[in-house]
């Protein structure tokens, strides 16, 4: 014969709720309990409200902001129009028109003729960034982007590089590469070292470390 199973018996608390007194009832005690917290915050001199735009914010070093097209060691656009920034844009707000490239230029085949892109639409990921070949399209640190209309926010290739000679000199927004044997972004440019993301507290091993935020193995540091 196999045995039955006896399940356990589920049990039910009833908590009955608490009966309101005189007090309770005239709502003060918890009116007192908010404005003693508003004394609190308002006595507190330790503010860290920023009195914005007098105080500009300091951003980090990896802050994306408004795109720049970079330009070359010959003034021209860095740009080589591969679409490659187009496709991996996850917002669709590139749009590129490609253009043969003159005789002159003989290290390409084709530059921009028209490089569009919409501001609005960007969701500023980095993805374009991450995606040419070539280094021409970057953010920026500039933060403060507005505009009276839609269509000034459309930023084309003209505008692009008005952004670029706003912000080469800026050594918050270094130019990261320059030509190399290997091709136009071959070799890096003098960057500023980038913190971790998140702070690293000082106990951390990882803060002893040449390069912040990376752990070496103890068979690794020991050689």
């Amino acid at each position: 014969m196999s045995e039955t199973k006896t399940k356990p018996k589920k049990t039910v608390t009833w908590v009955e709720e608490p009966e309101m007194g005189f007090w309770e009832s005239t709502f003060l005690p918890a009116i007192m309990k908010g404005l003693k917290t508003t004394l609190k915050h308002v006595t507190d001199r330790k503010t860290v409200t920023q009195q914005y735009p007098e105080v500009k914010p300091d951003l980090p070093l990896h802050y994306r902001g408004v795109h720049r097209l970079n330009r070359d060691e010959k003034d021209r656009v860095k740009c080589v129009a591969c679409m490659m920034c187009a496709t991996a844009c996850p917002a669709n707000c590139i749009s590129i028109e490609a253009q043969a490239a003159p005789p002159e230029w003989p290290d390409r085949d084709k530059f921009p003729k028209s490089f569009v892109l919409d501001e609005l639409r960007c969701i500023y990921c980095g993805m374009c960034e991450e995606a040419c070949p070539v280094d021409a399209i970057e953010l920026t640190h500039i933060y403060d982007l507005t505009g009276e209309t839609r269509e000034s926010l459309m930023y084309d290739r003209e505008k692009l590089l008005g952004v670029y000679d706003q912000t080469k000199d800026n050594p918050r927004d270094p130019v990261r590469t320059k030509r190399g044997i290997l091709g136009p972004a071959a070799e890096f440019s003098s960057l500023p070292t980038l913190g971790p993301a998140t702070v690293v507290p000082d106990s951390d091993r990882s803060t002893k470390n040449a390069t912040a935020g990376v752990i070496h193995s103890s068979q690794e540091s020991h050689s």
